[in-house]
């Protein structure tokens, strides 16, 4: 800069929206998978999902952990581990991943919550304030057990990179993964 100080990069946060009419909910083409919330079968459901998904997209098990992490996600907090509550979640492996999982609960209850907690989380890290951000490390929510810490959602708000919309109850997440794959993607 001229007067000598270093330049400001500015923080952009990401976040968590809610959008009822956003496009990623638009299930047309898409198939429709529907199983029980059965917490122990959620890696298996994953791979069985993920069996149709084009080798380029899986980066590693990347893929699996983020799907797993949605479909476990509406089984323990959504379906609170109930088997007779289902989970749906239509796919499309097509250019791109894109998901929409919904399940029977009451829906993300504490979602402007932690939309503050990692706002105020990206402030301190940009901040230079690594004290404040390291008594950020995790999220506790009212309804979060000793497993719980907020930091899947991180990563997955830096992984869905096509955006992640939830629908007005909260209980419907619309996520697309975009692929920079030259002309086949």
């Amino acid at each position: 800069m001229p007067d000598g100080r270093p330049a400001v990069t500015p923080l952009i946060v990401r976040k968590l929206l809610v959008d009822e009419q956003n496009e990623l909910f638009d299930a047309r083409g898409m198939k429709l998978v529907e199983f029980p919330g059965e917490f122990g079968r959620i890696r298996e459901r994953t791979a069985a999902l993920l069996a149709t998904c084009p080798e380029r997209f899986k980066e590693g098990n990347l893929l699996e952990q983020q799907v797993s992490e949605i479909i476990k996600n509406g089984i323990k907090h959504g379906n609170r581990c109930d088997p007779c509550k289902r989970i749906r979640v239509w796919h499309d492996f097509r250019k791109r991943v894109r998901l929409i999982v919904e399940d029977e609960g009451e829906g993300f209850l504490d979602l402007e919550a932690w939309n503050e907690f990692y706002r105020r989380r990206q402030l301190a890290l940009h901040a230079g304030d690594f004290g404040g951000f390291l008594d950020m490390a995790s999220y506790r929510g009212p309804a979060s057990d000793e497993t719980d810490g907020g930091n899947s959602l991180i990563a997955a708000l830096e992984f869905w990179n096509g955006g992640m919309i939830y629908n007005r109850k909260k209980n419907k997440i619309g996520v697309v993964r975009w692929y920079n794959h030259g002309s086949d993607a």
